[in-house]
């Protein structure tokens, strides 16, 4: 097809060669989708690629080229793409029905299973998003304290909901977002992510904190990470003034390890928001935590108790086919060490990256934890040694930065080299990514470093 968009690009260029389909499909999405996507985080320069099928660590575009993934479904598949024992109860699922508009067994179990897992569970309320999942608990913190405000860590996300939206990758000073009212964003109290000291006096002299809400490994599964010893401190303060603590394991629950971040670190918050491998890698998530919390949902015991019940509706809670892909793919971790598969890969990629960087001499690095990979890519330009870089030395406002146009041309050059990443840059890995797949993406980076610097970008 003629090339409208001319680029004195080689990387463009070539990404363009190798993509007509995807380009062409992504021309008819402009006129349906706005920017041609139906989610932010897969905008990419020119244009992402069409997926037109995936298996374990790969997935195949519509013009036919491979690639090791590591957007993982968002996140949500950590046992890798199509498992065959999660297909099968989906299939399953399907011959029985897909959707009843009743109570089923699976959806028992599921919670079971749940409880099992979740050291916090004591009460589960499944949803259809972990958007959802993060609404509810704010609004289950406030009922439950009469308290109206509820503390935010900046660079942290919790989902699209008019109380979070802002100060997650702006308005950190608590201002709304377009199309959200002051008077909403108000009622979030934002914080350093670092600062533990500056949360102690706002909870000292705000005495109508209802919560408190974080991703316990930090912002972006640890692109800008916490301390332990932070979630630790915050589980003692927030107690002691009867604030409600709410984790945010959209990600990382499941992930961390089969009990997630809390069971990992040994701090158990009131309140869990769940999603992406709780429900198998299809739609849904959950809301899970204390029974007097949860209570408030209960119609009998808030009849008993003379207070009206908290109201919680969804057309698709716990749908008998994502319960289905959800039993199956928690079984698989309960009984089996995905977690620590998926960890120890990325511990390697995270170092075979770095030996990559200090080769060529880019003076980025290489971070996380768990089973994540984070690229920090200097852009004020600093002396960095890969191998001693510590996420703790850098303002967290850097962590998240990134000169313009770099980040796109470095996942067009990898998705070349036939590699797949996130837009943080970064990604997650799965218990199913092996060496084949570590020895592609090293070459891979190798290769889109020379790129980068043919184009004068490093």
């Amino acid at each position: 097809m003629p090339d409208h968009n001319p680029t004195n690009s080689p990387i463009i260029a070539a990404f363009r060669d190798r993509t007509p389909l995807s380009e062409k499909l992504f021309a008819e999405a402009r006129e349906v989708f706005p920017s041609g996507i139906t989610h932010d985080a897969r905008h990419l320069s020119p244009y992402g690629i069409y997926v037109a099928r995936a298996d374990g660590s790969r997935k195949w575009d519509v013009d036919g080229n491979e690639y090791v993934d590591y957007f993982g479904g968002h996140g949500a598949l950590i046992l890798g793409h199509s498992h065959p024992r999660v297909l099968a109860a989906i299939q399953k699922a399907l011959a029985d029905g897909t959707h009843f508009g009743s109570s089923h067994e699976r959806e028992l179990r599921w919670g079971q299973l749940v409880q099992r897992l979740i050291p916090g569970a004591e009460r589960v309320r499944f949803t259809s998003s972990g958007t959802e999942a993060t609404h509810l608990a704010l609004r289950l913190a406030r009922a439950h304290t009469g308290r109206r405000k509820f503390l935010r860590f900046n660079t942290h996300f919790h989902g699209w909901h008019d109380h979070v939206v802002s100060g997650y990758s702006s308005h950190f000073d608590g201002s709304p977002t377009p199309g959200v009212l002051p008077e909403v964003a108000a009622m979030a109290v934002p914080m350093d992510p670092w600062d533990i000291d500056a949360v102690r006096d706002v909870l000292e002299a705000n005495d109508d904190i209802a919560a408190a809400i974080l991703e316990p490994t930090g912002a972006t599964f640890g692109l800008v990470p916490l301390r332990p010893e932070f979630l630790a401190t915050l589980r003692e303060l927030t107690a002691e003034h009867g604030v409600v603590l709410i984790f945010d394991e959209v990600v990382t629950g499941f992930r961390v390890a089969p009990g997630g971040a809390q069971a990992h670190f040994g701090v158990t918050p009131d309140l869990t928001a769940l999603a992406k491998i709780v429900s198998g890698g299809l739609p849904g998530g959950a809301l899970v935590g204390r029974k007097d919390i949860l209570d408030l949902l209960d119609f009998e015991i808030s009849t008993a108790r003379g207070r009206e019940k908290v109201p919680h509706q969804g057309t698709y809670n716990a749908n008998p086919v994502t319960a289905a892909a959800g039993i199956a793919a928690l079984e698989i971790i309960a009984e089996g060490d995905a977690c620590a598969r998926a960890n120890a890969f990325a511990e390697t990629l995270r170092r075979r990256l770095n030996e990559v960087l200090e080769a060529e001499g880019v003076p980025w690095a290489a971070y996380g934890t768990f089973s994540a990979f984070h690229l920090f890519t200097n852009p004020r330009g600093r002396e960095i040694d890969p191998f001693a870089f510590d996420p703790f030395d850098q303002p967290y406002e850097d962590l998240r930065a990134n000169r313009p146009g770099v980040v796109s041309k470095l996942r067009l050059a990898m998705l070349l080299g036939g590699v797949d990443i996130t837009g943080w840059p970064g990604g997650t890995t799965t218990a199913v990514h092996g060496d084949d797949d570590l020895e592609t993406t090293v070459a891979a980076f190798r290769e889109a470093l020379v790129m980068l610097k043919r184009e004068g970008e490093l």
